[in-house]
């Protein structure tokens, strides 16, 4: 033979090869499926399994009380921030606070070096004491001038310039009890006191440091925690709603949350609502008061706030897994007596959480569907299983 016979002969051997192999690869098989029939379990994963045999969960709908709230993105803001400022010039002599720590109102912070104040005062009470003395001098004089001038003893006008004197002294006396008043001022502003009761942030200035009145800085910045203030937001279709009850005078009670929403941290009302709607996000702000008595909420700190709107009295409750959709919109199985279930349509309330309010197509006591929805069609039999219960201690 010639060489490109022999080639042609071994790949056509190759072929036979495969084919054989393949064929008998396929007899094994099919052998197998029929010493081995399919157990319920791969029916079930095959989808072939029977209508009858379908297993489902179902929860039976409750009747209640249902809350309506409104959800918004909140930021956690002091109700006032404070720098304290020194309003006198002069060596800042002692700090009486700690970083960090909660004060009242007119608690002391810090002195400044008093003493140049205090000359002051010493001299605006000195001249005071001068100007009286002159005061008091001129008045005895008129007396005296307006008995010559009953005598006849002197001129007229002596009289009314002695007079006019008086006037002079009485108006001098006048800006010195200002200036003793201008120099006592002064000298309390040495003291520094907290304006606002609240909690201290870092120090801004160290003791020994010359502090002017003119300093933006500041000494310490105190803001107010107790009460605090969320502000929040809510889409502006919602606005008419909350306008509504808030201009009622009803309080609207606040819930506020973690990052998560899982962790209640305070309650509290709504204080104010903006007189205008962000046109670039389309929602519009508000403000909430939190007493905030055990300190949970932190200035800055972001916050999920509940706002409750109303309540739904003696409403049909379901949880949230039984929710199907479709062509139809909102639907659920429900379970009947003889053990198959039907496509019930569904008009919905508020959700909140796992559980949602329905508000037409379905009754309470009512079994729906919350596991193994995907697999039923109206009017499939079906059949109950509960959780796996959990293993014994023995």
């Amino acid at each position: 033979m010639m060489p490109g016979e022999n080639k042609e002969a071994i790949k056509g051997k190759f072929r036979w090869q495969i084919g054989a192999i393949i064929l008998l690869l396929s007899l094994a098989a099919y052998l197998i499926k029929l010493t081995n029939p399919p157990t319920e379990e791969n029916y079930k994963q095959s989808g072939e399994f029977g209508e009858s045999d379908i297993a489902v969960r179902a929860v039976a709908a409750t009747q209640g009380d249902f809350p309506v709230y409104l959800t918004g993105l909140g930021t956690v803001t002091a109700l006032r921030t404070v720098t304290v400022r020194s309003r006198v010039d002069g060596e800042l002599i002692h700090v009486a606070f700690k970083e960090g720590q909660m004060v009242k109102e007119g608690d002391l912070l810090a002195e400044v070096d008093p003493r140049a104040f205090q000359a002051q005062l010493m001299q605006a009470e000195g001249q005071l004491r001068r100007d009286e003395a002159l005061l008091k001098n001129a008045e005895i004089d008129l007396v005296r001038y307006k008995t010559l001038l009953a005598q006849d003893s002197i001129a007229a006008q002596q009289t009314v310039t002695q007079e006019s004197l008086i006037n002079q002294n009485k108006g001098t006396l006048e800006i010195d009890h200002g200036l003793v008043a201008s120099a006592k001022l002064q000298l309390t502003y040495t003291r520094i006191t907290a304006p606002i009761s609240g909690r201290l942030g870092l120090r801004l200035v160290d003791q020994g440091n010359i502090v002017h009145a003119a300093n933006a800085d500041g000494l310490v910045v105190i803001t107010q925690i107790q009460p605090i203030a969320v502000v929040f937001t809510l889409p502006e279709d919602r606005l008419q709603d909350v306008m509504k009850k808030f201009h009622s005078g009803e309080v609207m009670a606040l819930e506020a949350f973690d990052r998560r929403g899982q962790n209640k941290l305070a309650q509290g009302q709504l204080l104010a609502v903006d007189n205008q709607i962000d046109t670039a996000t389309g929602t519009v702000k508000l403000k909430g008061q939190f007493a905030n008595e055990d300190g949970a909420l932190f200035s800055n700190q972001f916050v999920n706030i509940r706002m409750n709107m109303d309540t739904l009295r003696s409403v049909t409750i379901m949880p949230t897994a039984a929710i199907q959709r479709g062509t139809m919109g909102a639907f659920a199985y429900v379970v009947q007596a003889d053990q198959t279930v039907s496509v019930r349509p569904l008009t919905l309330g508020p959700i909140e959480g796992d559980k949602v309010a329905v508000l037409e197509g379905l009754q309470p006591d009512e079994l729906v569907v919350v596991d193994g929805a995907d697999k039923l069609r109206e009017g499939m039999k079906i059949k109950l299983i509960t959780r796996d219960p959990k293993p014994s201690s023995g």
